[in-house]
């Protein structure tokens, strides 16, 4: 059975910074691309970011291009995201997702209906 749990979330101020990861298991890590998606109360959920199964550069929403940092460690089963120069603006709930297998990233990464399966979330709150 897969599991995918996010940790790292929770209260800091505009300009801060937050580091997230995400651990998977019952899944061969290493074959799944990866990415972060973000849900803000009252809005669609949207993607963040996408990293490929062998790593390499990670696709960004242009809303966090500059400020954030995906990144994956195979060997640990963790996905991180790194997010520095926080806005209020980035105020939401964010899941960890899992792509089909051997998937890659592509144009259409940020789409809700490609994961496969998802984390339950954890909750980033940047005040002003």
């Amino acid at each position: 059975q897969v599991q995918v749990v996010e940790s790292g979330g929770g209260l800091v101020q505009a300009g801060g910074s937050l580091r997230l990861s995400c651990t998977a298991s019952g899944l061969t890590f290493d074959t799944y691309a990866m990415g972060w998606f973000r849900q803000a109360p009252g809005k669609e959920r949207e993607g963040v970011s996408c990293i490929n199964s062998y790593g390499g550069s990670p696709y960004y929403a242009d809303s966090v291009k500059g400020r954030f940092t995906a990144s994956r460690d195979n060997a640990a089963n963790t996905l991180y995201l790194q997010m520095n120069s926080l806005k209020p603006e980035d105020t939401a709930m964010y899941y960890c997702a899992v792509y089909r297998a051997y998937d890659r990233c592509s144009g259409s990464w940020a789409r809700v209906s490609n994961p496969r399966y998802w984390g339950q979330g954890t909750q980033v709150t940047v005040s002003s």
